[in-house]
C-alpha cells in the first residue's frame, strides 16, 4: 500500500517520467556502493532536470538529487515543483539528509517529493514538512546587511 502525506497521488506515474528516471538511474556511476540512484526535478517552469549519483574513490560522491538540482540551478531556475527519486530495488530510497536540505533550499509550500521503486511504482509521496520537519532554511538567516543572491 502506498503511504502518502497530505496528497493522494495517481496510482500510476506518467510513463515518460518513469522512463526518464530509469534512464538516469541506469547512467549512475556507482562502482563502490553498487547502489545506482536516479532523480528528476521539475521546476516551476515545468522543465525536467535529471541526475544520477556519481561516486568517486575518496567516497565523497554526488547524490542523484544533488546532481538534478545542480542542473536546474545551473539553468537559472530556483523553484522545485516536484522531485522524484528511484533506487535499484523495491525498498524506499529516500533522499539523504544533505539532499533533504538541498531540496528544502529550492522547495515551496506545494513541492512534492515522490519516491518510487525500481520499476517506477510510487512508494511514498511527501511534502517538505513531512520530509524534513522543522527545517532550517534561507528565511532563518539574518540577512540584514547582506544581499541574498538568487
Amino acid at each position: 500500500m502506498t503511504q502518502t502525506n497530505d496528497h493522494t497521488p495517481d496510482p500510476a506515474l506518467d510513463k515518460v517520467i518513469v522512463a526518464e528516471l530509469i534512464a538516469a538511474r541506469d547512467n549512475a556511476y556507482a562502482p563502490y556502493s553498487h547502489h545506482p540512484v536516479g532523480a528528476m526535478v521539475i521546476s516551476e517552469s515545468g522543465t525536467r532536470y535529471s541526475g544520477a549519483n556519481v561516486e568517486v574513490a575518496h567516497y565523497k560522491g554526488l547524490c542523484a538529487e544533488a546532481s538534478a538540482i545542480a542542473a536546474m540551478a545551473s539553468a537559472g531556475e530556483r523553484e522545485l515543483r516536484e522531485v522524484y527519486v528511484i533506487g535499484p530495488g523495491e525498498h524506499l530510497c529516500t533522499p539523504c539528509g544533505d539532499c533533504r536540505q538541498r531540496i528544502r533550499e529550492f522547495a515551496t509550500a506545494t513541492t512534492r517529493i515522490r519516491v518510487v521503486d525500481a520499476h517506477g511504482q510510487l512508494l511514498r509521496d511527501y511534502d517538505m514538512e513531512a520530509l524534513l520537519p522543522d527545517s532550517f532554511g534561507p528565511e532563518n538567516l539574518d540577512l540584514n546587511d547582506r544581499t541574498r543572491k538568487t
